[in-house]
């Protein structure tokens, strides 16, 4: 018989009171049930020779026990059957995402095989081209008697005529006149009724052969006639070559069908269901197959030659560059160069890093500015033990603002100037780095304090150590235990009593841990000074004379790219200066080990890249960017004139801005052009052309920062950090950046 003395119990605990992480629970006894009770013969509990006054006393105090252990018995049993729906729960999940995983593989494979079958089922519509020619005084015409149940007829016209852009002051030019015959059989030319009049001006020195492309709705299945027909000053004979081809949907199926297969490839990319890469992949599988059904299968020739190829070698030759260059210890050298140069301020440094990173991207490539500055940022990160996701994602902001700034700065830049047609209009490269300079500059004034309010709740700092986070993961564990226990009983209570302790001692040591892990790293860290001595010490130059090597070839290919869009004597394209200067470096470092360069280059960044051309070019021939343009001009014209102007310029400003966020800038620009120059030469519109495609140059690269894939630069910086284990995703890139970009397009708006 015992006598249980409950205020010696916790006062015999009391004397020992400094628990820590490695302080023991209790001293228990573990039962064959799993379940833990302290021992009745437990030292630390006290018994008196007095016994019970009368045996209902002793009955009623052992029932109570009897029932305080049933009751622990029901609570163990309890926390089993608890574990035992948990084990449950999870094998309930891990089955439902077998079964995610088996439905999206069998998913993806049907949809392949279905597509593969399309595109092999339809054969390659290669029409061969037949030579003609032309004069005042003589005409071609030729009948197409199987059109069949075709909704569209494309043709392909080949000769000397004035590229892109219809001029209306030509004094000589080609007139194709597409008609219909309304009774086959008869030839009397009363019967047939012209449905459109194509014309081609010509050029005037007839030393460039140009390919011309039109598609010609037609509303029956009757034949065809096509008409060609010479306007020229003198009597002279036009060579032309002529290609025709059918088309089995009609121009709103086949951009609802693109924009179909566009979606598709956003949702699997933002909901991460395969790789971007693998997405690009299957979307360009899906835009060939839709081609091949409509009849416009492209030859195997023809895709190869839609890849930019110049992009692909620009990239190659640089993170072969960046690959040797890394081997030099320069960019940990830069990293602890940039925090001295901020004073030990994070986001000083990150303005820095900003600022530098757009200056940059106006003379050079954003490209290449961001294969120089991602490892640069990765490793300055490292050593500060920040999280380079939100400084990286801010350097690629800025760059595509920067590069917007010039005319060599961002390829629709480029692809703007580079018309003769604008250059007519007087916006040569000064002119147009001029404008563009001045709006740059405001918008990089509204970028700067609202990227600081973009990450002003975001913490910067890279993940606590393993320690500290095994540590909450501990008190999480002893916590949720500690709240399991239901405190029906004596010894229930002093469990759960010494259990919230033991959380406690827990929680002030991780209090005390984060206290000091925070002063390590602080954003302003008052031993900055102590901590460059620190890094410099650590992160020195460890090859000198590779780094000599590695600058002087860095620096002449960044001066012929400087030098290529200004001296017209440099044949040479950026992919070509590129690989040459890797070539040339290589030579110089002596690199015997070339797999390991190898290994370092981005081979799936630059697979998205001529997956992602193939699938903007089929898009392009599924009439989805020239659906844009034209729609963007009706709604143009159908303003009223007084405000027709600002409408224009806020109506083009948006829609290259949202369009070159979902599609590539780069072909989407090249469709605009014409579309703008026609607008401004209609005499029905009547809009200067210069406000046009300033709007143009300013949406197509502020647009860019939209999305992930909505500029190279983009999609460069996330493959190289996912490859050092920082790779962000399409949500995380687009969460941060549209809001910006938004904020971006008022600024040249007004």
């Amino acid at each position: 018989r015992y006598h249980f003395s409950l205020p010696k119990l916790f006062s015999t605990r009391s004397k020992d009171n400094c628990f820590t992480e490695k302080t023991p629970l209790l001293k228990v006894s573990t039962e064959d049930n799993g379940l833990r009770c302290m021992a009745l013969h437990n030292p630390d509990f006290t018994t008196d020779d007095d016994s019970w006054d009368n045996s209902s006393i002793e009955f009623e105090q052992r029932s109570h026990l009897g029932s305080e252990i049933m009751s622990l018995s029901r609570s163990a049993s309890s926390e089993k059957y608890e574990l035992l729906d948990n084990l449950h729960v999870k094998f309930n999940l891990s089955k439902m995402r077998c079964c995610l995983r088996f439905l999206k593989v069998s998913t993806l494979f049907i949809f392949v095989v279905v597509c593969s079958i399309l595109f092999s089922t339809y054969p390659d519509q290669g029409a061969p081209w037949q030579m003609l020619a032309v004069s005042p005084l003589e005409s071609y015409s030729m009948n197409i008697t199987d059109f069949r149940e075709s909704s569209l007829l494309k043709l392909e016209l080949g000769g000397p005529f004035v590229a892109d852009v219809v001029d209306r002051r030509a004094e000589e030019y080609i007139i194709v006149q597409i008609g219909q015959i309304e009774d086959p059989g008869s030839r009397r030319r009363r019967q047939l009724q012209v449905l459109y009049n194509w014309t081609l001006p010509l050029n005037s020195r007839r030393n460039e052969q140009v390919i011309t492309t039109k598609t010609f709705e037609i509303p029956n299945s009757n034949a065809i006639s096509i008409n060609i027909q010479a306007f020229l000053q003198e009597s002279e004979i036009v060579p032309l070559s002529i290609k025709h081809q059918y088309l089995h949907a009609n121009i709103e199926t086949q951009v609802t069908i693109a924009s179909v297969i566009l979606a598709g490839v956003y949702v699997l990319i933002i909901l991460e269901i395969v790789h971007r890469t693998l997405a690009a992949m299957l979307g360009s599988l899906a835009a060939l197959a839709a081609l091949a059904v409509v009849g416009e299968r492209p030859s195997m020739v023809k895709v190869v030659e839609w890849i930019d190829y110049e992009t692909l070698a620009l990239l190659f030759g640089m993170m072969l560059l960046v690959a040797i260059f890394s081997e030099t210890g320069f960019f940990d050298y830069c990293a602890v160069k940039a925090y001295q140069l901020s004073r030990g301020r994070v986001w000083a440094m990150i303005i820095i890093l900003c600022l530098i990173a757009a200056i940059l991207s106006a003379f050079l490539d954003n490209v290449t500015t961001m294969l120089l500055f991602t490892p640069v940022t990765i490793r300055l990160c490292e050593v500060l033990n920040l999280d380079p996701r939100h400084v990286l994602i801010a350097e690629v902001i800025f760059t595509n603002i920067g590069g917007a700034a010039t005319a060599v700065g961002d390829p629709p830049n480029v692809i703007i100037v580079s018309k003769q047609e604008v250059r007519k209009a007087g916006l040569d490269f000064a002119a147009f780095t001029g404008h563009m300079f001045v709006g740059i500059c405001l918008v990089l004034l509204v970028s700067f304090p609202f990227l600081r309010l973009l990450f002003w709740n975001k913490k910067l700092y890279n993940k606590e150590p393993s320690e500290i986070v095994e540590l909450k993961h501990e008190i999480h564990v002893w916590r949720l235990t500690a709240q399991r226990i239901n405190p029906a009983s004596r010894e229930e209570t002093a469990v759960k009593c010494l259990l919230m302790q033991k959380v406690l001692a827990l929680e002030i040591l991780l209090k005390n841990k984060l206290k000091t892990f925070h002063k390590q790293i602080s954003q302003e860290d008052k031993n900055w000074e102590t901590n460059i001595q620190e890094l410099q010490k650590k992160h020195r130059i460890t090859d000198k004379i590779l780094l000599i090597k590695c600058l002087t070839v860095l620096g002449f290919v960044i001066l012929m790219f400087f030098l290529n869009s200004f001296v017209p004597g440099i044949h040479l394209d950026l992919g070509w200066i590129a690989m040459l200067g890797a070539i040339w470096l290589l030579v110089l470092a002596d690199i015997h080990d070339f797999e390991m360069i190898l290994n370092r280059v981005e081979w799936a960044t630059l697979l998205f890249f001529a997956a992602l051309f193939v699938l903007m070019e089929a898009l392009a021939h599924l009439h989805l960017i020239d659906y844009i343009g034209e729609q963007t001009a009706l709604l143009i014209k159908v303003v009223p004139e007084d405000q027709r102007l600002a409408v224009a310029i806020i109506l083009v400003l948006w829609v290259s801005a949202l369009a070159s966020s979902l599609i590539d800038n780069i072909p989407f620009t090249a469709t605009m052009i014409p579309v703008l120059l026609n607008l401004s030469q209609d005499p029905d519109v009547n809009l200067p052309v210069k406000p046009l495609i300033f709007s143009l140059a300013m949406g197509a690269c502020l647009g860019g920062n939209g999305t992930l894939i909505g500029a190279s630069a983009n999609v460069v910086c996330a493959g190289i950090a996912e490859q050092h284990g920082y790779g962000f995703s399409f949500m995380e890139f687009f969460r941060y950046n549209i809001r910006l970009v938004i904020l971006n397009v008022f600024p040249p708006q007004k």
